[in-house]
């Protein structure tokens, strides 16, 4: 009888989504996992950022290479090569290649990232003292040097689980797709709260605890997530081979694709390694500083630019692929404009806001730690929107089949960036330089992207009417602006304000009576992505009304 429900519960998870379905699916788990990833931030800020910055700042480098090889190898590489062949193959009916190429993809990342850890376990003393963060001292050396150590077998685990999601999210079914990195998260919050304090079994300790314990969480939470990608296998019907068929074309065609955009991945990773090398020298917490508001402005990113042309990436590919243009064109409009109109007034409440949203990461008070965090987000939110918007006009070039033209923007972007980082730490701007750089690099590579993909659909994507929706976005955005400075100084964030009890009805009243400001806005201004919202509270709230 369980075994019953638990293969029904598993093929009703397993349905095929429409576009809208898995957008909201999408964003609803991204939202999910963000809130866990900032319960997770908030512990770990509690116990070590105030207390021994050191330490959760070799614990932040540690990640550094691991990830590295994990997104030049396989991540949005994989996603973005991988699809359009495997669908390619699903239209035309020809299943036995379609589950040919998937088996022998798998096995091949498996096998190179499985490499990649090993070597990452014995250079991990170099690369973490010459290339990584040299400025940390020689305790936080060993420390990051030895979690590093521990953290090198993620590649492998995490390859092997986005070559089974990607299987799931081409075929449109996203629901465990969507929350495995929820599942990770949970990992990681199980090592905070029970591994730092030791292990025990049978009354032998295993392993004595402190922050190296957060390190077993995040191997704990990669093997969970990789559990529940298999559990997403069900119903499929994949015909998995233990070999690689070096002759099957598609596979051919995804080793002819991936390079470019492996190669992109890594570039810009890479910019990731140089702001962990310049913000290690610049004083105990800075590298965490950083980290945290990075990841408080990709939040956003993730939820608004990757679930949204995620949700589009299979339907554009489709379109191509059926040698529809028009409908293409279109598509991928709808889901630019969606993404804009979104991002824009997210990206100015959190400037306005940012004190607010540090809070939530840390529950150690207004002091420098998360005046430094608030000052680095405030110079990254020009970067939500940039990188937002980034996605979906990446996934154009993608929908073509073409990799190697984002590739050249990125390594353009990325090295303009990477020299205005450079330049800013010289000047003496501190970590905020850091976060000036990134958004003035992602801007420059947004408009470019869209520039060539504007000429390559012989210049009819971006048209006139395109360009009238977002002067009116503009002028909503700026009434969005002035209600949220006004909404900060009516609601101010005290000194003592560090309870989240205290912090988020504060902030999500600045962000709902802006928002409200901001569809008001929109609507009076005619846009087309505000009228289906604004129709649907009519309905609910007069829907008794005659």
């Amino acid at each position: 009888m369980r075994r019953f429900k638990f293969k029904s519960v598993v093929q009703l998870a397993n349905i095929k989504l429409s576009v809208k379905s898995a957008a909201i699916v999408l964003a609803s788990s991204t939202l999910v996992s963000a809130l866990l990833g900032l319960f997770r931030d908030r512990l770990l800020n509690s116990y070590y950022l105030g207390t021994y910055p050191t330490g959760i700042d070799a614990y932040t480098a540690a990640f550094t290479i691991p990830d590295f090889m994990f997104f030049i190898l396989t991540s949005g590489a994989l996603a973005v090569s991988f699809i359009p062949v495997f669908n390619q193959r699903l239209i035309t009916g020809n299943k036995k290649s379609a589950w040919e190429l998937s088996s022998s993809l798998l096995n091949l990342l498996a096998i190179l990232t499985l490499i990649a850890s090993i070597l990452i376990m014995i250079f991990a003393d170099p690369l973490i003292r010459y290339v990584v963060s040299p400025g940390l001292d020689e305790s936080g050396m060993i420390l990051a040097i030895n979690m590093t150590r521990v953290i090198a077998i993620n590649p492998f685990l995490f390859s092997i689980a986005t070559v089974l999601t990607s299987i799931q999210q081409a075929v449109g079914r996203f629901i465990f797709y969507s929350f495995a990195p929820a599942i990770y998260n949970i990992g990681i919050i199980i090592g905070i709260t029970w591994f730092t304090g030791g292990i025990n079994l049978f009354g032998v300790q295993l392993f004595a605890g402190g922050i190296m314990g957060v390190a077993l969480g995040v191997i704990l939470g990669a093997i969970m997530q990789l559990i529940v990608a298999l559990i997403g296998l069900f119903g499929l019907g994949m015909d998995y081979e233990f070999r690689i068929n070096w002759k099957n074309q598609g596979f051919r065609s995804i080793l002819r694709l991936l390079p470019a955009r492996s190669m992109d991945q890594g570039i810009d990773y890479i910019n990731g390694i140089v702001n962990t090398n310049l913000s290690s020298r610049m004083g105990a917490g800075a590298v965490r500083s950083f980290n945290q508001a990075s990841a408080l402005h990709q939040m956003p990113v993730n939820l608004i630019g990757v679930a949204i042309s995620t949700a589009f990436f299979p339907k554009l590919t489709e379109e191509l692929g059926n040698g529809d243009k028009k409908e293409f064109d279109n598509t991928f409009r709808t889901a630019l404009r969606m993404i804009i109109w979104i991002s824009l007034p997210v990206s100015i409440i959190a400037f306005f806001g940012r004190g607010y949203v540090t809070s939530f990461i840390s529950n150690i008070g207004n002091n420098d730690s998360n005046g430094t965090i608030a000052s680095i987000l405030g110079t990254l939110c020009l970067a939500i929107f940039a990188r937002s918007v980034f996605h979906i006009a990446s996934r154009g070039f993608y929908a073509y089949q073409d990799t190697k033209t984002p590739f050249v923007v990125s390594i353009f972007a990325i090295g303009l960036t990477i020299i205005l980082s450079i330049w800013f730490y010289m000047a003496g701007w501190g970590v905020d330089g850091l976060g000036m750089a990134q958004s003035i690099g992602a801007i420059v590579e947004i408009i470019i992207l869209l520039g060539i993909l504007h000429k390559k659909t012989d210049k009819e994507l971006l048209n006139k009417a395109f360009w009238r929706a977002i002067y009116r976005m503009l002028i909503a955005t700026f009434v969005t602006g002035c209600i949220a400075f006004s909404m900060t100084k009516f609601i101010p964030l005290m000194a003592t304000d560090s309870s989240l009890v205290i912090t988020i009805p504060k902030f999500l009243v600045i962000s709902v009576i802006s928002m409200i400001g901001y569809l008001v806005a929109s609507y009076f201004l005619e846009l087309k992505e505000a009228k289906p919202i604004v129709g649907y509270i009519k309905k609910k709230l007069f829907k008794n009304v005659k």
